[in-house]
């Protein structure tokens, strides 16, 4: 089938390790016959794909003034989509916040504009992600009836999530009864084996305890760029904000020594259900879930609603150690009796293999705990909360007669069940990692890109 010459793929990159993979990337479809852009939000970057003669388009460039029509883009309330940048940024400042936004819709809307009056067919791919940056380029391109593509980690480290046209979770349903293949059932039993977080290769450097983070030579280097770029040489870029940035490392690293002493072994929990504490200030549940995003809130609740004698047993993200606020965790814990926070160096599979069900709001440990056949509560939006082999709880008032009922006459979850299900989640994923650049992962991506974007590239105009 013949592409479009016309067709263009139009990266965001908000850093330079997405400028280097979406450069690669580009340089790969355009082999294949596809034109590909940029929209840079990083200055650097802007900078860097320019001299590598790439068409790239700095989002900082005297963006057109005048009001935005969110209504035009599909916006209702833009206040609300703010929640992922306060939280991330620690920013209560709502007028500049949505000034910001309103700068981006501007700029991304003025590109698209450009790229269409040259005649292309656009398509928008993009890591998931809440920053307005990123939502104003999904806005922007769907008001204008053009595809946007996000990419995202999968369940299985070495595949993409590739979802079109939502922020949601792709609904993955099943068990279809079908037979895993030789593949997915190696992937799983190597990872029962293993019994490790999957965790996607362009994270695995914030599995570290705080003060390894801080004294990360690589981290220093960067941290004195950004200095450089933003005070010495006027270079602006979406992740600007670093006073806040070191301010936040350096809290953890006190917070994590500060929970260390309330901290308990796996034997004085039991019996408990687990709740997993989601990484704060996370796209799956600053923009998935957002009711859900004040969390201790939320297991203030569950431990009300827990039926003696089980205790609630919660773990630190492995990934952000220290995040939680030591000063709300205390409270919960001198409030509530039920309540344990487990050592972080815990083994996640120890814990959810010991737990009597597993309470998540979209957490990949629930799909760890599937692997594992437990019962999972889900409560807000997970790839796996359309199955049949979880609990998918409608409203939080739900929650404590889905608890009980699942205490009481647990579900027996077969171990065929269980992989035909993971052999669904893997049919609906695409080979690749993000921001990897050796040459065999790029080639993976391109192709998988391919595979979604071909049927578009290739129709008449």
């Amino acid at each position: 089938m013949a592409i479009n010459s016309a067709s263009t793929v139009v990266f965001t990159t908000l850093a330079m390790n997405q400028t280097l993979f979406f450069e690669a990337l580009a340089r790969a479809l355009e082999e294949k016959g596809l034109a590909a852009a940029h929209i840079a939000f990083h200055e650097r970057s802007h900078e860097y794909l320019t001299r590598r003669g790439q068409l790239s388009f700095n989002a900082f460039a005297a963006p057109p003034d005048g009001a935005v029509d969110w209504r035009a883009l599909g916006i209702d309330n833009p206040s609300f989509l703010l929640s992922h940048e306060k939280a991330a940024f620690e920013i209560a400042d709502t007028a500049r916040l949505l000034a910001k936004f309103a700068s981006y819709a501007r700029a991304v809307t003025a590109v698209i504009e450009k790229l269409l009056g040259e005649g292309r067919r656009l398509s928008i791919v993009q890591e998931l992600g809440g920053f307005t940056s990123i939502l104003a380029t999904f806005h922007a391109a769907r008001a204008r009836g053009i595809d946007n593509w996000f990419l995202e980690p999968s369940f299985f480290r070495g595949r993409l999530l590739i979802v079109r046209n939502s922020l949601a979770a792709l609904p993955i349903g099943g068990p279809s009864g079908k037979a895993p293949s030789a593949e997915v059932r190696a992937y799983l039993a190597a990872a029962l084996k293993r019994q490790s977080a999957i965790v996607p290769a362009k994270d695995t450097h914030h599995y570290r305890q705080p003060w390894r983070k801080i004294a990360d030579r690589r981290h220093l280097l960067r941290l004195v760029e950004k200095i450089k770029d933003k005070y010495l040489l006027g270079k602006r870029e979406e992740f600007s904000h670093i006073g806040g940035h070191v301010w936040r490392h350096a809290r953890m690293a006190g917070s994590s020594l500060l929970l260390k002493t309330h901290y308990r072994p796996l034997e004085g929990a039991r019996p408990f259900i687990y709740y997993p504490l989601h990484v704060p200030a996370d796209v799956a549940v600053t923009l998935r879930s957002p009711h859900y995003l004040d969390q201790y809130a939320l297991i203030d609740y569950l431990c009300r609603v827990t039926p003696a004698p089980y205790k609630v047993a919660i773990k630190e993200h492995p990934a952000l150690v220290g995040a939680i606020d030591y000063r709300r965790i205390r409270g919960l814990l001198a409030a509530r009796d039920n309540l344990v926070l487990l050592d972080a160096g815990i083994n996640n599979y120890r814990i959810l293999e010991e737990a009597r069900a597993v309470v998540t709001i979209n957490s990949k440990s629930g799909a760890e705990a599937l692997l594992l056949a437990k019962p999972v509560l889900v409560l807000g939006d997970a790839f796996y909360r359309a199955s049949s082999l979880v609990v998918a709880v409608e409203k939080l008032q739900d929650l404590e007669a889905c608890l009980r009922t699942t205490l009481a006459s647990p579900r027996r979850i077969a171990t065929d069940e269980v992989l035909s299900y993971f052999q669904d989640v893997w049919e609906h994923t695409f080979p690749g990692e993000l921001y990897l650049t050796e040459p065999a992962n790029i080639a993976a991506c391109a192709n998988s890109l391919l595979d979604v974007l071909l049927p578009q590239a290739a129709a008449p105009r």
